[in-house]
Protein backbone atom coordinates (compact mmCIF):
# COMPACT_ATOMS: atom_id res chain seq x y z
CA UNK A 1 0.00 0.00 0.00
CA UNK A 2 1.24 3.11 -1.57
CA UNK A 3 1.25 5.94 1.51
CA UNK A 4 3.10 9.41 0.20
CA UNK A 5 4.80 11.44 2.28
CA UNK A 6 4.12 14.43 1.07
CA UNK A 7 0.24 14.62 1.35
CA UNK A 8 -2.13 15.27 4.30
CA UNK A 9 -4.52 12.38 5.74
CA UNK A 10 -7.87 12.27 7.02
CA UNK A 11 -9.73 10.25 9.26
CA UNK A 12 -12.08 9.18 6.59
CA UNK A 13 -9.34 8.02 4.49
CA UNK A 14 -9.18 10.97 1.80
CA UNK A 15 -5.79 12.66 1.42
CA UNK A 16 -4.47 16.22 0.51
CA UNK A 17 -1.69 17.99 -1.58
CA UNK A 18 -2.06 21.74 -0.54
CA UNK A 19 -0.21 23.81 -3.26
CA UNK A 20 -0.53 27.94 -1.80
CA UNK A 21 -4.01 28.54 -1.72
CA UNK A 22 -5.40 25.34 -3.62
CA UNK A 23 -5.58 21.74 -2.16
CA UNK A 24 -6.15 18.71 -4.44
CA UNK A 25 -7.85 16.30 -2.37
CA UNK A 26 -8.58 11.64 -3.40
CA UNK A 27 -8.91 9.71 -1.45
CA UNK A 28 -6.08 6.92 -0.04
CA UNK A 29 -5.22 3.51 -1.52
CA UNK A 30 -6.19 2.06 1.69
CA UNK A 31 -9.94 3.39 1.01
CA UNK A 32 -9.90 2.13 -2.77
CA UNK A 33 -8.45 -0.78 -1.39
CA UNK A 34 -11.64 -0.95 0.90
CA UNK A 35 -14.15 -0.38 -1.55
CA UNK A 36 -13.28 -2.69 -4.10
CA UNK A 37 -13.89 -1.94 -7.63
CA UNK A 38 -15.42 1.48 -7.84
CA UNK A 39 -17.97 2.18 -10.68
CA UNK A 40 -19.11 5.70 -10.25
CA UNK A 41 -17.95 8.56 -8.85
CA UNK A 42 -20.64 11.89 -8.11
CA UNK A 43 -19.48 14.86 -7.50
CA UNK A 44 -22.18 18.20 -8.07
CA UNK A 45 -20.17 20.65 -6.20
CA UNK A 46 -17.82 22.56 -8.08
CA UNK A 47 -18.81 26.25 -7.64
CA UNK A 48 -19.66 25.66 -3.78
CA UNK A 49 -18.45 26.83 -1.00
CA UNK A 50 -18.12 23.95 1.58
CA UNK A 51 -17.04 23.66 5.57
CA UNK A 52 -14.75 21.26 6.53
CA UNK A 53 -16.49 17.78 7.18
CA UNK A 54 -19.52 18.96 4.55
CA UNK A 55 -20.18 16.01 1.73
CA UNK A 56 -18.98 16.95 -1.74
CA UNK A 57 -19.60 13.76 -3.09
CA UNK A 58 -19.76 9.94 -3.34
CA UNK A 59 -18.21 7.17 -4.81
CA UNK A 60 -20.08 4.13 -5.51
CA UNK A 61 -18.22 0.46 -5.65
CA UNK A 62 -19.65 -2.83 -6.10
CA UNK A 63 -19.89 -3.50 -3.10
CA UNK A 64 -21.19 -0.29 -0.98
CA UNK A 65 -21.91 3.82 -1.80
CA UNK A 66 -19.37 6.03 0.12
CA UNK A 67 -19.72 9.68 0.95
CA UNK A 68 -16.44 11.95 0.09
CA UNK A 69 -15.79 14.64 2.88
CA UNK A 70 -14.43 18.31 2.76
CA UNK A 71 -11.20 17.88 4.47
CA UNK A 72 -10.95 21.80 4.88
CA UNK A 73 -13.18 24.70 4.55
CA UNK A 74 -13.23 25.70 1.03
CA UNK A 75 -14.53 26.40 -2.44
CA UNK A 76 -14.30 23.62 -5.11
CA UNK A 77 -13.15 24.89 -7.86
CA UNK A 78 -12.47 22.25 -10.12
CA UNK A 79 -13.78 18.54 -10.35
CA UNK A 80 -11.67 15.68 -12.18
CA UNK A 81 -14.15 15.07 -15.43
CA UNK A 82 -11.85 11.90 -15.97
CA UNK A 83 -13.60 10.28 -13.56
CA UNK A 84 -16.94 10.71 -14.73
CA UNK A 85 -16.24 7.65 -17.68
CA UNK A 86 -12.99 6.40 -16.20
CA UNK A 87 -14.12 5.64 -12.02
CA UNK A 88 -11.73 3.25 -12.23
CA UNK A 89 -8.73 5.11 -12.63
CA UNK A 90 -9.43 5.77 -8.76
CA UNK A 91 -8.53 1.69 -7.99
CA UNK A 92 -5.36 2.39 -10.63
CA UNK A 93 -4.24 5.88 -9.08
CA UNK A 94 -5.49 6.63 -6.13
CA UNK A 95 -2.85 9.83 -5.80
CA UNK A 96 -2.24 10.14 -9.36
CA UNK A 97 -5.12 10.66 -12.31
CA UNK A 98 -7.55 9.43 -9.35
CA UNK A 99 -7.73 12.85 -7.36
CA UNK A 100 -11.22 13.94 -6.88
CA UNK A 101 -11.39 17.65 -6.74
CA UNK A 102 -9.29 20.83 -6.15
CA UNK A 103 -10.49 23.26 -3.74
CA UNK A 104 -9.62 27.15 -3.00
CA UNK A 105 -8.58 26.77 0.62
CA UNK A 106 -11.17 29.71 3.03
CA UNK A 107 -8.73 28.85 6.20
CA UNK A 108 -5.39 27.56 5.27
CA UNK A 109 -4.64 27.15 9.41
CA UNK A 110 -7.11 23.82 9.21
CA UNK A 111 -4.15 22.10 7.29
CA UNK A 112 -2.52 21.51 10.89
CA UNK A 113 -5.41 19.59 12.03
CA UNK A 114 -4.99 17.05 9.61
CA UNK A 115 -2.87 14.04 10.09
CA UNK A 116 0.96 13.14 8.81
CA UNK A 117 1.76 10.35 6.79
CA UNK A 118 3.02 8.59 10.25
CA UNK A 119 0.07 9.36 12.16
CA UNK A 120 -2.54 7.85 9.62
CA UNK A 121 -0.14 4.67 9.02
CA UNK A 122 -0.85 4.17 12.82
CA UNK A 123 -4.60 4.93 12.28
CA UNK A 124 -5.05 1.96 9.56
CA UNK A 125 -2.83 -0.39 11.45
CA UNK A 126 -4.48 -0.09 15.01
Amino acid sequence: MKLPDNLKYTQDHEWILVDGDVATVGITDFAQGELGDIVFVEIETEGENLDKGEIFGTVEAVKTVSDLFMPVTGEVIEVNEMLADNPEVVNKDPYGDGWMIRIKLSDESEIGNLMSVAEYKKMIEA
